[in-house]
């Protein structure tokens, strides 16, 4: 599994990890926020970007992405649960990484791609119980800027 670092380009997800890591090391006095996020755009196949966000508040943030392609999905409803999924297993992957380190505390967001405006709004509450209910923080539009913004930006060219 790779991921883009607009500075640093292509990265695994280990190098990507110790990359947040050292982020984090460099001012331990901040508050830190691992924002997670994924968007699709729908086409011939469906392009996915899931985007970390490592937040330094107040100071600053780090961005990686990850694009990969999947085959049309029949609905808009079970194309949100899919970006919502693979995020959740994003942020598996890296609060597990993070246990192993001793923070079993480390707060890690959901951003998704849902909010009280649009098409998605029916399934909103669904959505966040799935994400709560895998013992995340989940957020909504307008404050889902992780899947929004920053992966909804990579989500423009395949």
């Amino acid at each position: 599994m790779n991921f883009v670092n607009p500075t640093k380009g292509v990265l695994d997800i280990d190098k990507m990890f110790n990359d947040i890591v050292e982020f984090i090391k460099d001012d331990k006095n901040s508050k830190y926020k691992l924002m997670i996020g994924t968007d699709s755009q729908p086409g011939k196949v469906i392009c996915f970007v899931s985007a970390v966000i490592i937040y330094r508040e107040g100071k600053g943030a780090r961005y990686y992405y990850r694009k990969f392609q999947h085959k049309k999905i029949p609905s808009l409803r079970q194309r949100i649960f899919m970006e919502a999924n693979y995020s959740i297993e994003l942020a598996n992957i890296l609060s597990s990484k993070f246990e192993k380190m001793g923070k079993k505390d480390f707060n890690i967001e959901i951003h998704l791609d849902v909010g009280e405006n649009g098409m998605t709004k029916d399934i909103i509450k669904e959505v966040v119980g799935m994400v709560t209910g895998c013992g995340f923080d989940a957020q909504v539009k307008p404050d889902s800027y992780g899947a929004s913004k920053v992966a909804d930006k990579h989500t423009k060219s395949m």
